[in-house]
């Protein structure tokens, strides 16, 4: 399984924290499951920190079409990063037969209902960071922080 660094607690995120709010569901996960922690953003080479960064288009699957790019809050194009960023979460999920993962919402790579809307005014919407897109096309479930109960159902 593969898990957002963030969600395990490594401060990768682009203020230099981490989520832990499901860090205890996910810990006990660890006792039945292998867990591939990865930062994509971190893997592919941007900064700790680094600038805040959202999707300006319709999602993770148009900045994979080249119909959307991901910009930081100074305007600088990131796109190239996050995606060469997701394309190594996936080569980790073909190498490791991994099927599942629980990635953190809202972020630009790893959101899987709700991303930030590219404003910058800390409005969400519906929609997948690129690593959840990329990840889906390719036959991988993606899960996020707040949907552990239900990746538990489907382990079952």
């Amino acid at each position: 399984m593969l898990v957002s660094a963030c969600l395990l607690g490594e401060p990768v995120r682009y203020n230099g924290s981490c989520v832990t709010a499901a860090l205890q569901a996910l810990q006990q996960l660890q006792h039945h499951h292998q867990i591939y922690r990865l930062c994509p953003e971190v893997a592919a080479g941007l900064p700790i920190p680094r600038v805040a960064a959202e999707i300006q288009g319709r999602g993770g699957a148009a900045v994979l079409s080249e119909q959307g790019r991901i910009v930081g809050s100074d305007g600088s194009d990131q796109t190239a990063s996050f995606v060469a960023g997701a394309q190594l979460a996936l080569n980790l999920c073909l190498r490791e037969n991994i099927g599942f993962a629980v990635l953190t919402e809202g972020s630009p790579s790893c959101g899987s209902k709700r991303i930030y809307d590219g404003s910058f005014t800390g409005q969400q919407i519906a929609g997948e960071g690129v690593v959840t897109a990329l990840l889906r096309q390719h036959g991988v479930q993606v899960f996020s922080q707040h949907q552990i109960n239900e990746l538990l159902a489907v382990l079952k």
